[in-house]
């Protein structure tokens, strides 16, 4: 008799809480430094935690008002009883996942600074271990809330509302699972795209005006807008980059969950995905033990000591999910083992192909840099032609791991199963790739700890070393933060494909079947509504952060013509009045771009029929996906070769190719930081739209 495997999902999901909780009391335990590193410290957690509030202050409406929207839908018999609610959990974990990262983050940074007056060694672990506390609360509160839902759901059924047919109740229990996703989807794309927004609008900012015009450096106290800068990291990358990573993780696993019934696989199927979380989980924890550097170590190594964490956590997994599958699914279907390995495959080397494209090390960002001795014009062409040819591994490496994992999937299953079981190995390939999610990510977050404590360290004036070791940990975070969103957007593209699938097993389990012919007009207007809406909404974000920055351009040229002393030294600027520019932009400026994802799929099924929803979510799939690897990928190149002249390449600071760079860089920020990221969660949000509202399209289309 088989043991059920399920309960390792929320013992998983305890222990990484726990190991969390341990990183914590363990930063915590870590000095802060002087007094004016703890003063600035204080300054830069007040706006992150006074924009927290606001924002979520206008979350709590807009969760309110759907509650009530999906209850109408309810008591109209289109949705389950439980779908509101598993709407408000996913958001909420969604959101309590970021904020928690948020704060601990800005608990490390003075720490990290300080750190690094000791060695270069201490500095990584501090700001690594404030990483990790990310990554395992995002994967420990994800796996957690499929737990509670998954044994909930399973009692309902089973001891309330008696359903005895075993496929039926599983059937029951995933597809309501699903809508959670929807939750985390929404709360992600409010903190990724206001994130985002907040931290671009400052940053440009304070780069255009102080670095430019007025030739001060970085960080430097001086600048108005140095503090809603450094407050900016923590919103945008690290609150926003934990509700987007949680939706990803959630999405995948859930995603893949219904696809095992409707392969066949049943409660074995559904068991895969769940113990696969948790045997990631535990594999990252033994992983990140192995993240060291030696002091004066070079840019290389000190890649390498984090890439070593990953691949000992990768490797774990590799080996642990053979007898995984093997005890639940039987020998018979080894091919979705296969298929777990070309995701976790898939993974690596879209890291790696973002790694060549956007370090400093290599060629790429290095020409990317020497066109800054013609002016900011070729910066801004060539930055835009790398980012273009970036696409094309990323795109292979994801096309070739779809046909691998659904081809490998379909072995040893009935031939009226295939198509499914093949989707079901996709969506498990993604699982894979998103399995090292816990120190993947914590490679990720550890960057703006590491970008802070740079500025900590600029402001508190510290010894010219400790901004040289600070600097090496941004400069390297850079290039792991460009990964993270490679990886994160390759993930998106096979979470979504399971979820346009989910999508078509909702509907012709309505009754309806679907006519997917691309001879039929109403996918080909589908597939070009879905093809353009990355381009709006990235026009959208991307003219929100021109209009926050050229807000903030104005303000802080006010106050160097007003304040007297500022240049000087002898008067201190208005910090806060940035903070709160950029929240009150960031605020209004992201409620467009949630309500053109959450409208899309309503609006396009309601005129043109939900087989022009599947043309819709392809499109968007396609154009989001390429889009959103690009604008990535030319931000980070821009960004490293700024810093690679700031070391010293082409006269270094302050000359005319810096200058270039520095123009290149504020192109380049609302790519990575706003607009690209944001895509992989507009193709994920539109899927999961058009999964809930599956039976209020088909009930209400205008054209059957």
């Amino acid at each position: 008799m088989k043991f059920d495997l399920l309960w390792l999902a929320p013992v998983g999901s305890i222990v990484a809480l726990l190991f969390a909780t341990y990183l914590v009391i363990k930063i915590l335990k870590e000095p802060a430094g002087s007094p004016q590193m703890i003063s600035i410290q204080n300054a830069i957690s007040e706006g992150a935690q006074a924009y927290i509030k606001r924002q979520y202050g206008v979350l709590i409406i807009f969760f309110a008002l759907m509650f009530i929207l999906l209850m109408v839908l309810v008591s109209a018999g289109y949705l389950p009883i439980f779908v509101p609610f598993a709407f408000l959990t996913g958001g909420f974990f969604s959101g309590l996942s970021g904020y928690i990262g948020m704060t601990v983050a800005t608990k490390a940074n003075a720490r990290t600074a300080n750190a690094a007056k000791q060695s270069l060694n201490k500095g990584l672990r501090v700001a690594f271990s404030s990483g990790s506390v990310m990554g395992f609360c995002v994967v420990g509160l994800g796996l957690l809330d499929l737990s509670i839902w998954y044994y909930v759901l399973d009692y309902y059924y089973s001891h309330v509302n008696i359903v005895t047919d075993q496929m039926l109740k599983i059937q029951y229990i995933t597809s309501t699972m699903l809508t959670f996703e929807m939750g985390a989807s929404s709360m992600a794309l409010f903190a990724r795209v206001g994130g985002g927004i907040f931290t671009k609008a400052a940053d440009v900012g304070a780069d255009l005006v102080g670095k430019i015009e007025s030739n001060i450096p970085e960080d430097d106290p001086r600048n108005p807008a140095v503090i809603a800068d450094n407050v900016g990291d923590n919103v945008g990358d690290v609150a926003g980059m934990g509700a987007d990573l949680y939706e990803s993780y959630v999405g995948s696993i859930v995603a893949t969950m219904v696809l095992a019934v409707a392969g066949g696989f049943g409660l074995a199927g559904v068991t895969v995905p769940l113990v696969m979380a948790a045997i990631g989980l535990l594999s990252s924890i033994i992983g990140s033990f192995f993240v060291r550097s030696r002091e004066k170590a070079d840019q290389g190594e000190l890649l390498f000591a984090l890439r070593k964490g990953i691949f000992i956590s990768a490797g774990l997994i590799a080996i642990l999910s053979f007898f995984i599958i093997k005890y639940t699914l039987g020998l018979e279907h080894i091919g979705v083992y296969g298929s777990i390995i070309t995701g976790l495959l898939a993974g690596i080397i879209i890291g790696l192909s973002t790694e060549f494209f956007t370090s400093d090390r290599y060629k790429p960002t290095r020409t990317l840099a020497s066109s800054s001795l013609t002016g900011p014009a070729t910066v801004i062409i060539s930055g835009m032609s790398l980012g273009m040819m970036s696409t094309a591994v990323p795109v292979i490496t994801v096309s070739i791991a779809i046909l691998a994992s659904y081809y490998l999937a379909g072995l040893g299953v009935a031939e009226h199963l295939k198509f499914n079981a093949g989707l079901y190995g996709v969506g498990i390939s993604a699982v894979g790739m998103l399995s090292t999610l816990g120190i993947t990510l914590a490679t990720d977050a550890y960057g703006p700890v590491a970008d802070n404590a740079g500025g900590i360290a600029e402001m508190a004036k510290e010894p010219p070393y400790v901004r040289e070791r600070t600097d090496a940990l941004d400069s390297l975070g850079n290039t792991t933060a460009a990964t993270g969103k490679g990886f994160a957007i390759g993930s998106a593209a096979l979470t979504a494909l399971a979820l346009i699938a989910a999508y078509r097993n909702e509907i012709e389990l309505l009754g309806v079947k679907l006519s997917l012919s691309l001879l039929d007009p109403r996918i080909i207007v589908g597939i070009f509504i879905g093809g353009m809406l990355p381009f709006l909404f990235s026009a959208l974000t991307m003219r929100a952060v021109g209009r926050a920055a050229g807000a903030i351009v104005i303000e802080v040229r006010r106050q160097f013509r007003e304040i007297k002393g500022i240049m000087t030294g002898e008067a201190k600027p208005d910090y806060a009045n940035c903070v709160l520019i950029c929240t009150k932009a960031a605020q209004r400026e992201m409620i467009a771009p949630a309500v053109l994802a959450l409208t899309a799929p309503i609006i396009v099924g309601f005129f043109f029929g939900v087989g022009a929803v599947v043309g819709l979510l392809t499109g968007a799939l396609a154009s989001g996906f390429v889009m959103a690897i690009m604008m990535a990928n030319a931000g980070g190149a821009w960004d490293n070769a700024k810093k690679y002249v700031e070391k010293g390449a082409y006269e270094g600071k302050g000359s005319a190719q810096h200058k270039a760079l520095v123009v290149g860089d504020t192109v380049g920020d609302p790519f990575k930081d706003t607009s690209g990221p944001s895509l992989n969660i507009l193709i994920k949000l539109m899927s999961m739209v058009s999964v809930v509202f599956a039976s209020f399209i088909v009930a209400n289309t205008l054209m059957k």
